[in-house]
């Protein structure tokens, strides 16, 4: 059996090209080395201490604050995940209230469920021309909060996965004016604020703090992203405490010297890199607008970097429009969906994958049957919207004095779940604990399984995890 190195090496000396995360694209040009033993240490003399940073990486980190126009920038070695989990808990105190957006990822649910916290759900408008979920309304947001006095933060996630833009400007002032704080998990957005063709960073719109993966748009080692905290509104020594709880004590210098190569790199070079990159980009999306059954499609606010290719229409469906990229021309997409592909772009893609894609975009429109697709396009696409029971720590409590169940699909509707439902990527539960399961659910939970989607979070196949009713 080969080992794991082994394959990956196999792997990056093969033609495969890949539109996914991470953002160095396995270009040799952006990288040092294969695998850097030599560079592998620990905190030895000269070399400085995530955990209590005095020189060199006090430094890295200064350098990462004034390119991103922060207050102050963390290293994170334990992804956007270890940042989020941190902002969540350091923002807020045990049972409290929290707004946070339903498309937000597991990690926020991980945090309210640590925490304890009470969630106020606010859902993104549906966009049904795109058929994707798009922004938060600022105005509901306000709404929700007049109505809401004792909600303590705000957290929401702009870009989404598939690159829709909130208006975080608008949404930062409405937050502010009830003095509490908005976190913003930009971490498909690592790429803002560098060139006039991308979006401003969420530093610079407002935000309290701002999470950002580098791993996934810039030439930076997977697992690496950074945390920003801005303004006075935040406890910062209270997520600084947590980053050090919840970060490993033996931080690698492999990754951390990652992320200071990265930013280095935007320095240096960063305009041009990204005017040449945006020059790409637009070029792409001129040589595909004459596709005649697959359509490029983007929102009015939008991430440019994000290639989201709609099947809508067309009779076929995303997962195999991904799997004839991949096995026939050996390109593998970041996420594929019922009626769409996810194509994820960086700095590092070059002139030969964006052909590649093209001329592969180009041949497959070409053999499609020009017909109109079933209903298997638009049935599943809204999030849906639960009654919600208990938050999930009660509802553990609630799991220990009374008992569960597992019961088919069918047969939970009416039932308190006590398990998560969602699709990786990109990790958004459309079932929390506590939740009553309705028809909703469960027409989601065949609907996924139907497409072929592998559903996560439930124990077991076609089944759910349930609150016992008391008498039974």
């Amino acid at each position: 059996m080969k080992t794991l190195y082994e394959r990956l090496e196999a792997y990056g000396k093969s033609d495969y090209y890949g539109f996914h995360m991470p953002g160095h694209k396995r270009n040799p040009v952006f990288g040092k080395e294969m695998l850097p033993y030599q560079i592998d240490i620990t905190e030895i003399e000269g070399f400085d201490d995530l955990h209590h940073a005095e020189g060199i990486l006090k430094d890295a980190q200064a350098r990462a604050s004034r390119l991103y126009q922060s207050g102050e920038t963390h290293f994170l070695i334990n992804g956007s995940t270890v940042g989020i989990l941190s902002a969540v808990l350091g923002c807020t105190k045990r049972g409290d209230q929290i707004l946070m957006a339903r498309n937000c990822h597991k990690s926020v649910y991980h945090a309210v469920y640590l925490q304890e916290l009470s969630p106020v759900y606010i859902y993104p408008e549906y966009l049904q021309e795109e058929q994707i979920n798009g922004e938060i309304d600022a105005g509901e947001i306000e709404h929700i909060l007049d109505r809401n006095p004792e909600i303590r933060a705000v957290i929401l996630v702009s870009p989404t996965y598939d690159g829709v833009l909130s208006d975080i400007g608008r949404i930062a002032d409405i937050v502010h004016r009830r003095k509490i704080p908005l976190i913003v998990d930009e971490a498909h957005g690592a790429h803002f604020g560098f060139g006039e063709a991308f979006p401003k960073n969420s530093n610079v719109l407002g935000a309290d703090i701002v999470i950002h993966s580098l791993h996934k748009t810039l030439p930076s080692m997977t697992q690496t992203a950074l945390l920003h905290m801005n303004g006075t509104i935040v406890n910062r020594e209270r997520v600084r405490r947590y980053l050090h709880m919840l970060q490993s004590s033996s931080p690698s210098y492999v990754l951390m010297a990652s992320m200071d190569t990265c930013m280095e790199l935007l320095e240096k070079e960063g305009a041009q890199l990204f005017r040449e990159y945006a020059d790409r980009l637009q070029r792409f999306r001129r040589e595909t607008a004459g596709l005649k059954r697959l359509k490029l499609v983007q929102t009015e606010h939008f991430d440019p970097s994000k290639l989201i290719l709609s099947t809508a229409g067309t009779g076929w469906s995303g997962k195999e429009v991904a799997k004839i990229l991949l096995e026939r021309y050996h390109l593998q997409m970041e996420m594929q969906a019922d009626h769409y592909v996810l194509a994820m772009t960086s700095i590092c893609d070059t002139e030969e994958g964006f052909d590649r894609l093209k001329s592969a975009l180009h041949d497959i429109d070409s053999l499609m049957e020009d017909k109109v697709n079933t209903d298997s396009c638009s049935r599943i696409q809204r999030l849906p919207r639960p009654e919600q029971i208990y938050n999930s720590s009660c509802t553990e409590r609630k799991a220990e004095e009374s008992g569960t169940e597992i019961l088919s699909w069918k047969e939970s509707i009416g039932k308190v779940s006590v398990e998560y439902a969602y699709l990786y990527p990109p990790g958004i539960p459309f079932l929390v604990p506590g939740e009553r399961i309705d028809q909703s659910i469960i027409e989601c939970l065949l609907y996924y399984k139907m497409m072929g989607f592998a559903i996560e979070g439930l124990k077991e196949t076609d089944c759910i995890e349930v609150l016992k009713e008391r008498g039974k």
